[in-house]
């Protein structure tokens, strides 16, 4: 008896988290550079802290670059620390139609057969081959957040966005688990403009896996 009045209480708790409000960032069109290509961009500098962003140990740069691409450019895109392996540039569909760049919708770190551009800074350039995507939209969560709301890493989910009149629920959200990332749900501009995020009082509801079709 006890045991069960335990297991309905432990299912009630789970349940009402499951219902609380997603933390949702829009992420604009950044760049991660590998440290070779941050010294031939920035000689002698040291990637500065601006500020600090919501996933532990991730930060916004001081340093920023101009975009180059076959049909046009785009300037002041902030660079994101720390230091990655390989350079990756995230933009929006929109954002690679203003560049004329091939930017095909991947996660982080899935570059191979990307898109390539041209990064310039006032002190160098760098030429890339591949590292253009758009990044597919995704929830970061901790081991202990994922077990909550239980789902694994690479599940996909259905999120709710309300509180705005083009209320949405955004299908096929990639689930990204690791020991040092904390819950927060990342859309890119695009999205948040057909959800009209940014007008206050939105809220991202997990309401279930996507179904396989």
């Amino acid at each position: 008896m006890v045991q069960d009045t335990i297991q309905q209480v432990m299912a009630t708790l789970t349940q009402r988290i499951r219902q609380q409000p997603i933390p949702l960032g829009v992420s604009s069109r950044h760049v991660h550079l590998s440290e070779r290509d941050f010294q031939q961009l920035f000689p002698g500098q040291s990637l500065q802290v601006k500020k600090d962003l919501q996933q532990p140990g991730q930060f916004a740069a001081e340093q920023t670059l101009t975009l180059k691409g076959p049909r046009g450019q785009i300037a002041q895109v902030r660079v994101l620390g720390p230091f990655r392996a390989q350079t990756q540039v995230e933009v929006s569909f929109s954002d690679a139609r203003v560049l004329g760049v091939d930017a095909p919708l991947r996660l982080s770190g899935e570059l191979s057969q990307s898109g390539g551009i041209t990064l310039q800074s006032q002190q160098g350039e760098v030429v890339l081959t591949e590292g253009v995507i758009v990044a597919r939209r995704h929830i970061h969560m901790s081991r202990a957040e994922a077990m909550l709301y239980g789902v694994s890493h690479g599940d996909t989910v259905q999120v709710a966005v309300t509180g705005s009149e083009r209320r949405l629920i955004f299908d096929d959200v990639a689930i990204r688990v690791a020991d040092d990332m904390c819950l927060e749900m990342h859309i890119d501009t695009d999205e948040a403009n057909a959800a009209q995020i940014g007008a206050g009082g939105v809220v991202a509801r997990l309401c279930g896996k996507s179904q396989v079709v």
